[in-house]
């Protein structure tokens, strides 16, 4: 029935954003039309929360990016010249950061302590 996501990320300066996600996070893409880059993003995983107040309502949406060693993405972000913008807190599911997305604010990344779904394979059996 699904066969693929595709997330949204709306940017002030989209140019400046597209550029965060080919050239530094090195993502491959296809260019749509006239520059409009449409990107493969790695495996994921759908996490359904209740809403939690004003921060987060029903109908609020995030995303967030995942790594198997946060210390270590973030020294190859750091290298690349991206601004990591909080401290690394450990919320008990993993430990939690963000970086800036040049023209588009802030993302989630984080490396989860949770056992994650992004590597099964389709029709697997649920855990």
């Amino acid at each position: 029935m699904i066969d693929a996501v595709h997330a949204i990320v709306y940017a002030e300066d989209a140019p400046a954003a597209r550029a965060f996600f080919r050239d530094v996070l090195d993502l491959p893409h296809v260019d749509a039309h006239d520059g409009w880059l449409i990107f493969r993003l790695p495996p994921a995983e759908l996490g359904i929360h209740p809403e939690a107040g004003p921060s987060a309502p029903s109908g609020h949406h995030q995303l967030w990016l995942m790594c198997e060693d946060l210390e270590a993405t973030m020294g190859e972000l750091r290298q690349a010249g991206v601004e990591i913008t909080m401290e690394v807190e450990d919320q008990g599911f993993g430990l939690v950061t963000a970086v800036r997305v040049p023209g588009a604010g802030t993302i989630g990344l984080y490396q989860p302590k949770h056992p994650t779904a992004h590597g099964l394979a389709p029709g697997a059996p649920s855990a």
